[in-house]
């Protein structure tokens, strides 16, 4: 293998570990700046709903208090979701300690994973707390992330107009083009997956009220926000619903019931709507994206749950743009449909 051939895979090595340590060492400083990127990026035809006619100070002041709103909404359902939800475990906690001696009881024997009995429940519990600090932490870059948007979000004009000035000649037209499919990416991929959450808390909702579950307005509020993670959000989604059919109806047929109900619609809405939603567009195997969320996850926490799957379609549609990584963008985004397929 020649000398120089060995040098640049050393050199590449290091250069993505190096990177990986500045992002992580970064997060503080990342973090609020990607989502507010992936923000501007996704609330940007917002602004395109105002008449041309319409001043741009008006059109951007709209898209602001739009945004607002939704903001709000969408915190409000958290914030009530999350206290509903603690509220009712920390209610029930004695019956909930005593479902989880049972199923120790019954899986030690089996050979089924448990954490250890004497203090399985409270580490559970500690991991809980854990999640729901990630959200809080979440919660308290918002200020940052929404001075980045307001004071960003003007910008976006010009910034495109130098974009086409610097890069606008043929020689550099790829750079244009690709930072063009990287905006029509996250937009894609944050509509088609607010469509998917309604529909799945909607499901969910529905399920739980046909079944006579109590709270389940809260179940279905609660898997619509965890479907914004991927894979992951929809199975820990079936899991609160279960344990407090346990507590509701006792026994185990209804718990059963719920659960196999809830499992069959989020594998129908992961399996046949969401691709059905997603076309050819941003599209990626299901390894990839638990890779992604594995890895984004190690990074950024939470956060990294959430920005996985578009993070890593910017790096496909990156790689996917030069001869070198082409090859790495093949490796990690669906393969190419032929026309006979």
């Amino acid at each position: 293998m020649p000398s120089d051939l060995v040098r640049n895979r050393l050199l590449t090595v290091i250069a993505a570990v190096v990177a990986v340590a500045a992002l992580r060492w970064g997060a503080p400083v990342l973090i609020p700046i990607v989502v507010a990127i992936f923000i501007i990026a996704a609330a940007w035809p917002i602004r395109k709903l105002f008449p041309g006619s319409v001043p741009a100070a008006i059109s951007y002041g709209g898209t602001m208090l739009i945004l607002l709103a939704i903001f709000a909404v969408f915190f409000a359902a958290i914030y009530f979701s999350m206290a509903q939800v603690a509220t009712t475990f920390i209610a029930h906690d004695e019956r909930f300690r005593s479902i989880y001696s049972r199923y120790v009881e019954w899986a030690e024997p089996m050979g089924l994973p448990t954490l250890d009995a004497s203090g399985g429940y409270d580490r559970l519990l500690a991991i809980g707390r854990s999640l729901v600090g990630d959200v809080y932490t979440m919660l308290s870059y918002l200020g940052i992330i929404a001075v980045i948007v307001v004071l960003g979000f003007p910008e976006v004009p010009a910034l495109s107009k130098k974009f086409r000035t610097q890069f606008g000649r043929d020689e550099n037209r790829e750079i244009y083009g690709t930072v063009t499919e990287i905006a029509h990416s996250i937009q894609q991929y944050l509509g088609i997956t607010v469509v998917t959450s309604i529909i799945t808390g909607l499901a969910t909702g529905l399920w739980s009220f046909a079944m006579g579950l109590e709270l389940a307005l809260i179940w279905g509020i609660l898997n619509f926000l965890l479907n914004f993670v991927p894979v992951i959000g929809n199975l820990v989604g079936i899991i609160p619903p279960t344990l407090y059919a346990f507590i509701q109806f006792g026994g185990y047929t209804m718990p059963l019931a719920v659960f196999g109900g809830l499992l069959l619609l989020n594998l129908i809405i992961s399996n046949f709507i969401y691709p059905m939603l997603q076309g050819r567009g941003l599209s990626m195997p299901p390894v990839t994206i638990i890779i992604s969320l594995l890895f984004w996850g190690w990074v950024w926490g939470l956060a990294g749950g959430l920005l996985a799957v578009p993070l890593t379609a910017v790096l496909v549609i990156v790689c996917e743009r030069f001869e070198s990584t082409k090859k790495f963008a093949r490796i990690l985004g669906e393969e190419p449909r032929s026309e006979t397929d």
